[in-house]
């Protein structure tokens, strides 16, 4: 059985994408146009228009696909058999990867310098990521059901998770007050998270 071939209409979707994700952080969204996209994706202007009715919506769709690259892994299922550090541990660290790599937090840069003014529409943008069934939200799900957890909010400490995550890997990257993190001190930052959630939540 063959993977089945993507369409035109999806290949010219694809493209306009590729091509905003760069001409973005090269020009920036305001510095960028509708003809420049659909000049760099060969494509029409119209085009680009039939799916995606604004440069916001591009912005937000690369930001949303890297997202669910970093939160939405098949991997990291909880484990009943396997202890809880090294399971969660991994399970953060392929989050970091993403969340601390140079492209999403450049997208990122782009995003927050184009909504700065616009906090509602940012703020709609941000509460429809946060509502998604994340991998991390599972295993804590899970975990809890198997009383290796204590009783918890499961949003809440998923967001703590990512409060830790984020204030070493990506709002100092953001700013530019801080390099982004190697290999070794991504999985140093995912052991002491790890380290630090467990300590309030495993169950005694």
């Amino acid at each position: 059985m063959t993977d089945r071939k993507p369409t035109r209409s999806e290949m010219k979707r694809q493209a306009i994408l590729d091509a905003a994700k760069q001409t973005f952080q090269e020009l920036g969204v305001q510095g960028t146009s509708m003809d420049e996209l659909a000049a760099r994706a060969q494509v029409s202007k119209r085009t680009v228009y039939n799916h995606f009715a604004s440069k916001e919506a591009l912005v937000v769709e690369l930001i949303g696909e890297l997202w669910q690259q970093a939160t939405l892994l098949p991997e990291g299922a909880y484990d009943p058999e396997t202890d809880l550090q090294s399971q969660l541990c991994a399970l953060i660290e392929s989050e970091i990867e993403t969340i601390c790599s140079q492209e999403y937090i450049e997208l990122n840069r782009v995003a927050f310098d184009h909504f700065f003014h616009q906090p509602q529409a940012l703020r709609e943008e941000l509460e429809k990521f946060s509502a998604l069934e994340t991998g991390i939200k599972r295993w804590i799900k899970a975990a809890r059901t198997d009383d290796r957890l204590q009783p918890l909010e499961v949003e809440i400490a998923a967001s703590q998770i990512h409060s830790l995550i984020k204030g070493s890997c990506f709002w100092p990257q953001l700013i530019q007050v801080a390099p982004i993190l190697d290999a070794t001190g991504r999985h140093a930052l995912a052991e002491r998270t790890a380290a630090m959630f467990l300590s309030h939540y495993q169950s005694r």
